[in-house]
């Protein structure tokens, strides 16, 4: 997916679309991971559909739940949607900063191989 370190560094838009494609399928994770809850609470917790949005939104947020649930399937639910949200915010933080992480060790491995060049050129002398 990402260029090794013998390959040149992209161009400013190359790293632009990148980060674009990044954070897309970030916001399509955060999508996904948003319906699963409004549908979890709607169907298990019997929330209405404005309460399940704003339990699941307040959840994958890091807020904490909203209304109290009265059915164990909807308490364990909840319980395993936030340790899922709690993860899933690790995960794409990693997603959002692998572009920035990889530009900048790539950067440094190009300086460090051209010190190198530099060196063995003068040691050739």
């Amino acid at each position: 997916m990402y260029e090794n370190r013998r390959e040149k560094l992209l161009t400013r838009t190359e790293f632009a679309l990148r980060v674009l494609w990044h954070f897309s399928a970030a916001i399509l994770s955060v999508a996904v991971a948003l319906l699963a809850g409004v549908l979890g609470y709607r169907y298990l917790g019997g929330l209405g559909w404005i309460d399940s949005l704003l339990n699941a939104s307040m959840i994958l947020g890091g807020m904490g739940p909203v209304d109290t649930l009265k059915t164990d399937g909807a308490k364990i639910f909840a319980s395993l949607y936030a340790l899922f949200s709690g993860l899933l915010f690790i995960g794409l933080l990693g997603l959002l900063l692998a572009p920035f992480i990889h530009r900048v060790m790539h950067k440094l491995h190009i300086d460090e191989s051209a010190q190198d060049a530099k060196r063995s050129a003068k040691s050739k002398k």
